[in-house]
């Protein structure tokens, strides 16, 4: 067996790396190529544009490791099927099952590292990005963004600190504006809540309620109750430059979710993306085991065709998947509910078709 598990596994391996980094790189390439119009002309060299696709590529394969694990899995043992290769194996007095239980293993340990990458790696490379964007991008530079602070510059020049901010309710909490003229400050604004409010025909405007405004040339400091400030971007150009929860580690999009919380915001959307970090790298064990499972059983054939039901099993995924987080979105599914049912489906069909694979 020895001989056979070092066979399998060169191929499975040679295969894999092909598969995950070549479509990792081609949907990286396709997101350079579509935000290609929004950097600053003349700034980039072509290093430049392969650090941004590089810096792409880990988010693309924590996203696209369970297909090409589903696809190599298939194409590797609809091909030992198909050349008969298993028949040889069970004439010979083995077991497939146990020719197979390396790869449920090295489905756990894949299980694990998509874990820690989505925990550690795409947070860092998404931190870069960012550091990036705002080097090279157009309005890039105005932005920052960590567990819900924001800071940024208004388009008066003022420092913008904002504590807390929703993107999904459009509401900002404890506001702070710093409007500094050379080497002094002269004005000082703090906010207790800021609402993005817009009429039909206006282009919106945000409104602060319970402003203290210090002003420090003056020596004077006013409290008011509600007022206009016209010289903050919109929230569709906050939505635009900060980290979507995807691109955090659960300690991060925890951190935030409690924050929130705190402040007395229910964000269905966070909770349900908090669980889908634990149980979308899990998906690595199920595809995996679902991929030898049906080579053997289902009598897939070649190898292109096996990759074929790969992407089509893949996309049928896919599509229940944010099916159901959508459905836990709007909170008509319980978010432990909507991001543990498609995960639990595929493991329970994964682990009756492996129980069927025939001695």
């Amino acid at each position: 067996m020895r001989i056979l598990y070092r066979y399998y596994f060169n191929e499975f391996f040679k295969i894999l790396s092909i598969v995950s980094l070549g479509i990792a790189l081609i949907f990286s390439l396709i997101d350079l190529l579509d935000k290609v119009d929004n950097f600053m002309p003349g700034k980039l060299s072509a290093a430049d544009f392969a650090y941004y696709a590089f810096l792409n590529m880990p988010k693309y394969l924590y996203y696209l490791l369970p297909m090409s694990l589903l696809i190599c899995s298939l194409f590797v043992f609809s091909q030992a099927s198909r050349f008969k290769e298993l028949a040889v194996v069970k004439a010979s007095g083995g077991r497939l099952k146990r020719l197979f239980y390396p790869f449920v293993i090295l489905g756990v340990f894949f299980s694990i590292i998509a874990f820690a990458f989505g925990e550690f790696i795409v947070p860092d490379f998404s931190d870069r990005m960012l550091e990036f964007k705002k080097k090279y991008m157009k309005g890039g530079e105005k932005v920052s963004f960590k567990e819900g602070t924001l800071w940024l510059r208004g388009t008066d020049g003022a420092l913008v600190r904002i504590e807390l901010y929703t993107p999904g309710q459009k509401v900002a909490k404890g506001v702070s504006i710093f409007l500094i003229d050379k080497a002094s400050m002269k004005k000082r604004i703090e906010v207790e809540e800021a609402l993005w409010v817009q009429e039909k025909g206006s282009p919106g405007v945000w409104k602060f309620k319970k402003a203290t405004v210090y002003d420090i040339d003056k020596g004077t400091i006013d409290n008011v109750q509600e007022m206009e400030y016209p010289y903050l971007e919109s929230p569709d150009f906050f939505g635009k430059k900060i980290k979507n929860p995807e691109e955090m580690g659960i300690g991060e999009l925890y951190r935030y979710a409690q924050r929130l919380q705190a402040a007395g915001f229910n964000d269905a959307k966070l909770i349900v993306d908090l669980n889908s970090k634990v149980s979308y790298p899990l998906m690595n064990l199920f595809l995996l085991i679902f991929g030898i499972s049906f080579s053997v059983m289902g009598r897939v054939g070649g190898g292109l065709f096996a990759a074929g039901i790969g992407i089509f099993i893949s996309f049928l995924y896919w599509l229940l998947y944010t099916f159901m987080l959508s459905l836990g979105y709007a909170g008509i599914l319980p978010p432990a509910v909507s991001t543990w049912i498609v995960p639990l489906l595929f493991c329970a069909v994964s682990v009756y078709l492996f129980r069927k694979i025939p001695e």
